[in-house]
């Protein structure tokens, strides 16, 4: 099979997209009314670096945010370390908590697998950043890694937002991704469709709903 290859973007296309020339944040449902905000827990158990994992958030919050969505990204240590002090990542997550677990390769588990990671419904998700890691070496583009990176970590948060069936045939939530998939990655183009992207915020103010009420309820009850 011949392997398709694109050109490789601009050195300031690729600044503007990997989010290390200053460009600011895309705004989205409109600065006075910003769409619901999930806070993602990070717990990185690959190789990839801070860099990465920087350029990698900065890529997925952009897709997401066009969706409608705010991320809150909260790095939580690997392993815990011993006498921490209890923090965001020591509490139990709530109804607006997702998890997200970078993975170095595709472990053995009960769930089906995919080629950028899984997602176990509501709240985790894991990633392979041996994906990025192998798609840009095949296109020997290493300033590929963050942004596939940060498309699959968009994917997989997705998941937790449409259920485990929320693939489709066009968009970021396809289930595999071709050459064609990853030029529009490049370019900023490969996002949620319209109707995902509604769902995902629906699902999103829910949550926070519930955990809202779950906190009026537990406030009255404390003060009778």
């Amino acid at each position: 099979m011949v392997t398709q290859r694109f050109a490789k973007p601009s050195f300031a296309l690729l600044l503007s997209l990997i989010g290390i020339a200053g460009v600011p944040e895309i705004a989205f449902a409109g600065d006075n009314n910003p769409g619901p905000t999930l806070t993602v827990q990070i717990y990185n158990y690959s190789q990839a670096s801070p860099a990465i994992l920087a350029q990698a958030k900065h890529q997925a919050g952009r897709i997401l945010g066009a969706a409608g969505l705010q991320v809150i990204w909260v790095e939580c240590p690997a392993k815990p370390l011993a006498n921490e002090n209890p923090g965001p990542c020591q509490k139990s997550p709530e109804a607006g908590d997702l998890r997200l677990r970078i993975l170095p390769t595709p472990i053995q588990n009960q769930f089906q697998e995919s080629v950028f990671g899984f997602a176990v419904h509501p709240v985790l998700a894991s990633v392979y950043y041996d994906f990025a890691l192998r798609r840009a070496k095949s296109d020997d583009a290493e300033f590929e890694i963050p942004i596939v990176l940060g498309g699959v970590i968009a994917h997989e948060l997705g998941h937790l937002l449409l259920g485990s069936n929320g693939h489709s045939g066009k968009g970021i939530m396809q289930p595999r991704w071709e050459p064609n998939q990853v030029r529009q990655l490049m370019m900023g183009t490969l996002l949620f469709t319209p109707e995902q992207s509604k769902r995902m915020t629906v699902e999103a103010q829910a949550r926070i709903e519930q955990q809202r009420n779950y906190l009026g309820s537990t406030s009255a009850a404390a003060q009778h």
